[in-house]
């Protein structure tokens, strides 16, 4: 018998989900018959008129809502596609199967599954898993590696420097409102190189020490709280444009340290804060 309160089976229990969702999805990926069903709403900024959702998505977060039910139907869940189940452990596990659907359905492997285990105050622990790639970061509970098709190896993030010599990353050019994103061209204007289109990856290869910033707005809890954990492991910093805690959602800095943190506050800051940035429930038992 397991022993349920314990970090081990947290761990266990994470990467037992990482891997259903993995089998689940896999067989969906690059195949020219998958389809998508359009959950846009208004006042989705990220990108206007589109907000897909697939069978892969769908099929993979049954998956694994399986694995909770059999290992630890005590805890709570939050996932992007069946929402909220209530737990009694004051642990809730924070899901998303497919992060970055558009770029699943374009075929670009940096689509990732997000496994998170929180607090009430926020995630305890995290995976940020790349199936096709076979890449999968993990932090928290004393934890802080990545392994791949090159081996296992601890994951560290950069360390502090300079906004002009900062790599910095966001998934939509707009990033969200056109506040926001002029924001966001005011980072962009003084760093060194800019990228986009990475999804939950971005955050990843912060952790793994290849970039400065990602600097992201309208995000939702199961975006962002497994990221917060294997980027604050790896030794960076993560919070909301006002410095703030960050794992409810809406907008979010991630920085590799201090200094860049800092720098981009600065600027984020300044931008008027929006009333109730996010949708659906927190992380509630």
């Amino acid at each position: 018998m397991h022993d349920i309160d314990s970090d081990d089976d947290i761990v266990a229990t994470a990467h037992a989900v990482a891997d259903n969702a993995r089998r689940a999805i896999l067989p969906y990926f690059r195949q020219s018959s998958l389809t998508a069903d359009n959950k846009f709403c208004a006042g989705d900024t990220t990108e206007p008129g589109f907000d897909p959702v697939t069978a892969a998505d769908r099929a993979a977060e049954r998956a694994m809502r399986d694995v909770l039910a059999e290992r630890r139907p005590q805890d709570a869940i939050l996932g992007e596609e069946y929402g909220h189940q209530s737990g009694q452990s004051g642990l809730t596990w924070v899901l998303d199967p497919i992060d970055g659907t558009r770029g699943f359905l374009a075929g670009v492997p940096t689509w990732g599954v997000l496994v998170a285990a929180a607090r009430s105050n926020g995630p305890i622990y995290g995976l940020i898993d790349q199936p096709y790639i076979g890449e999968r970061f993990e932090g928290g509970l004393g934890r802080s590696e990545m392994s791949g098709p090159t081996g296992t190896s601890a994951l560290r993030v950069r360390g502090a420097r300079p906004l002009s010599e900062a790599t910095v990353m966001t998934t939509f050019p707009a990033v969200g409102t056109p506040d926001e994103g002029r924001a966001f061209a005011e980072i962009a204007g003084q760093a060194r190189m800019v990228r986009y289109g990475c999804d939950c990856y971005a955050y990843a290869l912060l952790a793994a020490g290849q970039v400065d910033l990602v600097i992201e707005a309208g995000l939702q809890a199961y975006d962002i709280c497994a990221p917060i954990a294997v980027i604050e492991a790896a030794g960076g910093i993560v919070t909301d444009w006002q410095g703030r805690p960050a794992h409810e959602g809406g907008r979010v800095l991630a920085a590799a340290g201090p200094q860049q943190h800092a720098a981009a506050l600065a600027i984020l800051s300044r931008v008027p804060e929006i009333s109730a940035p996010i949708d659906g429930p927190a992380l509630a038992p």
